[in-house]
C-alpha cells in the first residue's frame, strides 16, 4: 500500500492518501479505521453496489444507493442524503462515505460539509477519474439548471482510501473518461510546481497499450503520478485564488457542453478532451505554442481514441461559458498551454472566443 499525505498549511488540514490493490474483501475494514466512528452513513454508486455490495459488506440500513449519472448531482438527491442522515441520528464526530466515481464524491461531500456544519467524510473512488483527480482536494458542489458545480463548498476529506481493482469492472467509455483528466495533467505537469519531475507525457506515450489495457500495476502507478501533482497543486491553493485554476484547463469549455446537453451526452472526461482541443487551437492561433507541440499533443489525445464531439452553435457556448463560476463581469479566465506541459490563466472575452469557435 502506498501512502501519500495532504498538508493544507491554510487550513491547517492534514489527511492520508492510501493507494493499494490489495483485496476489495478487506475494504470495509480499512474505511471504518479510518472513519473512526460509532455510526456512518455510506452513499453508493447504484453501478458498484450491484457489483461489490455483497463484498463491501456495509449493514443495509446504513447504505443510501445513488442512481449514476451527472444529473443525480442535485438538491433533491442531496436533500434525501441529509434526511438519510438524520434518521440515522449521525452526529459530529460520526461519517459519512462515498463510495463511486466523482458524483457521489461531490454529493456526498456537499452533504457533510454542511450537515451539523461539517462530519467526517471518507472518500473511497471507483472510477478512473475519481481515483486520479476528484477524490483529493476538497472540492464539493452540486448542479444547477444554470450550470455545473455552482453551488459547492471546499471541504477536506478525513482520508481517501484508493483500490485500483474497482478499475477492473469500470466500463470502457468511463475508463476513458478518466484518461481525459489524466491527459490534462500530462499538460499541465511543470506548471504543478511538483518537487518531483514525473514526466507524465513519457510515461503515457511509454504504457499506452498496458493503460488501456487495464494492467494493475501500471494504473497503480499512473494514479500515483496524478495524485502527486494534485497534492502539489492544492497545498499551496486550497481554495483556487491563484495556482488551482490551472486545474480548470479544458474545463471552461467542457462544462458548458455538459449544460448545453443536459449532462447526458457526452461524459465529462470527453467534454474535458474537447476542451484541450479548443485551448490547443487558440493559443496555436495566438502565438503561444508552436505547431509542433500542438501536434505532440494532439497525438498524445489520439492514442487513447476519444469519442468524437461536434461543434455547438458558437453564441449558446459564450452565454454558456459566462456563467462559469470563474467569469468575471465580460471576460472569462481560460487556461492556456503556454509551452511544454505548461499552462497559464487568461482573461478572455466574447470576440476572442468567437475567434476559435
Amino acid at each position: 500500500m502506498c501512502r501519500l499525505e495532504v498538508n493544507i498549511n491554510s487550513n491547517p488540514k492534514t489527511y492520508p492518501i492510501f493507494i493499494t490493490n490489495g483485496d476489495i474483501d478487506n475494504l470495509q475494514t480499512q474505511i471504518l479505521e479510518q472513519a473512526q466512528s460509532k455510526n456512518y452513513i455510506v452513499v453508493i454508486s447504484q453501478k458498484v453496489y450491484k457489483i461489490y455490495g455483497k463484498i463491501l459488506n456495509f449493514p443495509k440500513d446504513k447504505i443510501f444507493i445513488l442512481k449514476d449519472g451527472e444529473q443525480e448531482k442535485n438538491f433533491n438527491n442531496y436533500q434525501k442524503i441529509m434526511n438519510f442522515a438524520l434518521a440515522q441520528k449521525l452526529n459530529r464526530t460520526d461519517s459519512i462515505i462515498a463510495v463511486g466515481g466523482g458524483v457521489v464524491g461531490d454529493l456526498a461531500g456537499f452533504a457533510a460539509s454542511t450537515y451539523m456544519r461539517g462530519i467526517n467524510f471518507i472518500q473511497v473512488p471507483t472510477t478512473l477519474l475519481a481515483c486520479t483527480d476528484s477524490s483529493v482536494g476538497g472540492k464539493t458542489a452540486i448542479n444547477t439548471k444554470f450550470g455545473k458545480n455552482l453551488v459547492g463548498t471546499f471541504y477536506q476529506p478525513k482520508a481517501v482510501i484508493i483500490n485500483v481493482n474497482f478499475l477492473k469492472t469500470l466500463d470502457d467509455r468511463q475508463f476513458k473518461s478518466g484518461l481525459g483528466e489524466v491527459v490534462k495533467y500530462a499538460f499541465i505537469e511543470k506548471s504543478c510546481q511538483c518537487d518531483e519531475d514525473l514526466n507524465l507525457i513519457n510515461f503515457l506515450t511509454a504504457n499506452q497499450s498496458k493503460i488501456l489495457d487495464r494492467d494493475i500495476l501500471t494504473l497503480r502507478e499512473l494514479i500515483e503520478i496524478c495524485i502527486k501533482l494534485k497534492i502539489s497543486v492544492v497545498t499551496k491553493d486550497e481554495k483556487e485564488s491563484n495556482l488551482r485554476k490551472i486545474l480548470n484547463f479544458g474545463h471552461t469549455y467542457a462544462h458548458a457542453i455538459e449544460t448545453l446537453t443536459k449532462y447526458k451526452k457526452y461524459t465529462h472526461g470527453e467534454c474535458v478532451i474537447k476542451g484541450i482541443l479548443y485551448a490547443l487551437e487558440y493559443a496555436f492561433k495566438s502565438g503561444k505554442i508552436d505547431k509542433e507541440y500542438k501536434f505532440l499533443c494532439e497525438d498524445l489525445i489520439k492514442k487513447f481514441e476519444f469519442c468524437s464531439i461536434p461543434r455547438f452553435d458558437k453564441n449558446k457556448m459564450i452565454t454558456l461559458m459566462h456563467s462559469d463560476k470563474k467569469a468575471d463581469d465580460n471576460t472569462l479566465t481560460f487556461i492556456l498551454p503556454t509551452d511544454y506541459a505548461r499552462v497559464e490563466a487568461f482573461k478572455m472575452d466574447s470576440n476572442n472566443l468567437k475567434d476559435v469557435l
